[in-house]
């Protein structure tokens, strides 16, 4: 393994699903099919605290700092915790699994998707639906990025929305990556998002329509076991995360690394 790669002491016992990195310090939260949302701390590499959900967990997010996230999954649940407190409050309910979970700071909302083919927000104040749009499949993955709404859909779809006005998407795409789609998550600096799919493959794609920004894409190849025969066992990566300060960002795949 190169230098520049770590693993988890402890990491969950099954497919890892999501994972954020703590807005100011060096905790990583996990979601993962077996039912649990954990924080690990990465310097120690020690995994500090949890909880599960009745179900399988799709997403989860870190909320207005550390001391609080917000994860959904199979139990069709968006569920808010204080790891403070070590309190869970449920915000809302959607008619399918919530497949992607962001907070954005700016309005003080949560942002879900699900496979029931909508996006919806929910004021964590009051615990109730702000807003709910219909999208034209099924949601695999989302991402906030300032104002901007970045969804992931069936078919290879990915649709930017602003935040403030989510009638109609400001651009629809289609996925570079030829398989499907698994979680997108938008760089530190707001300038773009990074794709990953069922191929064991990231692509790194830039908002700015113009010539020069999409000159910059690229991507590459990870979460492959190569046997005896040099054959590759490729796994889906199923989880991304940029950290905020060093713009450095974790990879999370179906061989539980």
């Amino acid at each position: 393994m190169s230098s520049a790669q770590s693993e988890l002491a402890d990491p969950p016992k099954d497919g890892i699903s999501a994972m954020s990195f703590a807005p100011e310090h060096n905790l990583l939260l996990i979601s993962s099919w077996n039912c649990e949302v954990a924080m690990h701390d990465v310097l120690t590499n020690v995994k500090k605290t949890g909880y599960t959900h009745k179900g399988a967990v799709l997403d989860c997010c870190w909320g207005v700092d550390q001391t609080k996230c917000y994860s959904g999954g199979v139990d069709r649940n968006v569920v808010h915790f204080d790891f403070e407190a070590q309190t869970e409050r449920t915000l809302g309910q959607h008619d399918k699994p919530v497949k992607g979970v962001a907070f954005q700071k700016d309005l003080g909302c949560v942002v879900s998707g699900s496979w029931d083919k909508t996006m919806r927000t929910w004021d964590q104040r009051q615990a109730e639906c702000a807003s709910n749009t219909s999208l034209p499949d099924k949601v695999f993955t989302l991402a906030v990025c300032q104002n901007r709404v970045v969804v992931g859909t069936a078919n290879r779809h990915v649709l930017i929305y602003d935040v403030r006005k989510l009638g109609e998407p400001e651009q629809e795409r289609e996925s570079s990556l030829k398989f499907q789609t698994r979680c997108i998550r938008c760089f530190p600096n707001g300038l773009g998002y990074a794709l990953s799919s069922i191929e064991g493959r990231v692509a790194m794609e830039y908002f700015a329509p113009d010539a020069a920004s999409q000159a910059k894409k690229y991507a590459f190849k990870c979460h492959r076991a190569q046997d005896e025969k040099g054959v590759d066992t490729v796994y889906p990566v199923n989880a991304l995360s940029f950290h905020p300060t060093y713009g450095t960002f974790a990879t999370g795949g179906g061989d539980g690394k």
